[in-house]
């Protein structure tokens, strides 16, 4: 029997001989390893990933787990390669470029979920719920109300916390309407991919398009129409299949918590810090966004400090009961704590992410990119090939999709990459697992809204989907 001395050194030594770069006939100068065993490694792990986060809801295994462990044996086996040809500085700074370009994302997209969070926590969302749900609307106005809400509040908030929201709302609404729940949840998944289309702010996609240089940040709001149009086909259909029944409220009562209105006003203001410091100053987006997240840590400062001071004030001079109720359950809450805030970001998805940047990064550093490029944008027309990115987006998350194509950087007019951007967001309305909204939705609308359910209306998305490209090439042809 081997000691483990022994077999350790076996182990080692084939390792050695599999990834030598004496087995390749390609030379080390190339570092072309896309035919080499590192490459069909490297697609192998980046493949087995990804079908783990696929089968997420499933298997019930958090999909930043697979992509970070992908991350580290793509990059391990690079480093490797590169070592043994005398080149390890060349992947280190590979790999601190694509690290830098997380990084900028991540800070970013940290603070926008934690004024998210904390305008949830200020009961903001719970007030709207509360009062679209009491206010006595019919079936079919409260399935346009949602889907007009999240066209137009994913832009600012993301559309995962937007879709979230408004499937609150058609829950309380809906009851046991499952058939009003179905279609109003696929309005609202479509409506809110399509409205975080034409925002830099909406999708982690555009953020990251902005982030690139690849377009301009008013230059979105040309995908206002296309986007539009994506949302509004298949509502239009779909809207005849809802009852004009009246929907009944159960009388709840939500109250904004104090420095609410604020919180809304210092987030409006930090992304303004975020887009003229870019526009203006050359800087990137997130150090706006970080001086932001400093104003709301002086804010919450402040709350926590008054808190006591001010109910007490204030419940002394409630002018009836019901003020006085409302300002005792509000002054009995807890502190506003802003680290509570950051704490409750989506942890999952930041880690995710890394994963995806990491790995994509890492494949495209092998040359992979690179041959899916002189595929999609030398050999085919670039509407085509965006076009395809979309579909592929509705399959594959559309992080990955979009940082492989900002990865290959094809030589391509404004018109083109505004029209990536729009199949990229509005391609995963396709199927219900091709965003995170309608992933998140089948988990909130478990058992009524599933994969079947939406699919059935896929040819009615598709519809909107293919108006929403010609609209864009037609209205958005000056920039083409």
């Amino acid at each position: 029997m081997l000691k483990m001395p022994k077999v350790l050194s076996v182990m080692l030594t084939l390792f050695t001989v599999f990834f030598s770069s004496n087995l390749f006939a390609s030379e080390a100068a190339s570092f072309d390893l896309t035919t080499n065993g590192i490459g069909y490694a490297a697609l192998l792990f980046f493949g087995i990933a990804y079908c783990l986060v696929m089968l997420e809801d499933v298997i019930h295994l958090r999909k930043s787990k697979p992509v970070l462990i992908a991350a580290g044996l793509i990059w391990g086996m690079i480093g490797f390669y590169y070592s043994q040809n005398g080149m390890s500085h060349e992947s280190e700074a590979a790999f601190r470029q694509n690290f830098l370009e997380y990084a900028e994302l991540f800070f970013f997209l940290l603070v926008a979920m934690t004024y998210i969070n904390a305008m949830e926590e200020r009961q903001i969302f719970d007030s709207l719920r509360a009062w679209m749900v009491n206010k006595g609307f019919t079936l079919r106005m409260v399935f346009w109300l949602t889907g007009a809400m999240a066209f137009f509040i994913s832009p600012i908030a993301d559309n995962l916390t937007t879709a979230l929201l408004m499937c609150a709302i058609v829950m309380k609404v809906g009851g046991k309407n499952s058939k009003f729940i179905v279609l109003a949840c696929i309005n609202i998944v479509v409506a809110a991919n399509a409205g975080g289309a034409y925002s830099p702010f909406g999708d982690i996609t555009t953020l990251m398009v902005w982030q690139k240089g690849m377009v301009e940040f008013n230059t979105f709001f040309a995908l206002f129409v296309p986007a539009a149009v994506n949302f509004l086909v298949p509502a239009l259909i779909m809207n005849f299949f809802i009852s004009k029944e009246v929907a009944k409220g159960d009388g709840e009562i939500v109250y904004l918590k104090r420095g609410a209105r604020r919180i809304i006003v210092l987030f409006l203001f930090t992304i303004c810090l975020a887009v003229l410091g870019h526009t203006f100053l050359g800087m990137p987006p997130v150090l706006g966004m970080m001086t932001g997240l400093g104003l709301l840590q002086f804010f919450a400062y402040f709350l926590r400090k008054t808190q006591k001071n001010y109910f007490q004030a204030a419940i002394l001079h409630a002018k009836d009961e019901e003020e006085h109720e409302r300002l005792r359950t509000l002054g009995n809450g807890a502190p506003f704590d802003i680290f509570n805030k950051v704490a409750k970001a989506e942890w999952d998805t930041l880690l995710f992410f890394y994963g995806v940047v990491l790995c994509v990064g890492g494949l495209g550093f092998i040359g992979y990119l690179s041959m899916v490029s002189e595929m999609l944008y030398t050999n085919w027309d670039a509407t085509y090939a965006n076009v395809t990115v979309g579909v592929l987006s509705a399959v594959i998350d559309n992080i990955p999709v979009m940082f492989a194509v900002l990865s290959m950087h094809p030589d391509m007019s404004t018109g083109q990459w505004l029209l990536v951007t729009l199949t990229a967001g509005v391609g995963g309305s396709l199927l219900s697992i091709g965003s995170a909204a309608g992933v998140a939705l089948m988990g909130q609308a478990r058992g009524i809204y599933t994969f079947g359910a939406h699919l059935k209306w896929t040819p009615v998305i598709a519809l909107g989907y293919v108006a929403s490209i010609y609209v864009h090439l037609w209205f958005n042809a000056g920039y083409f």
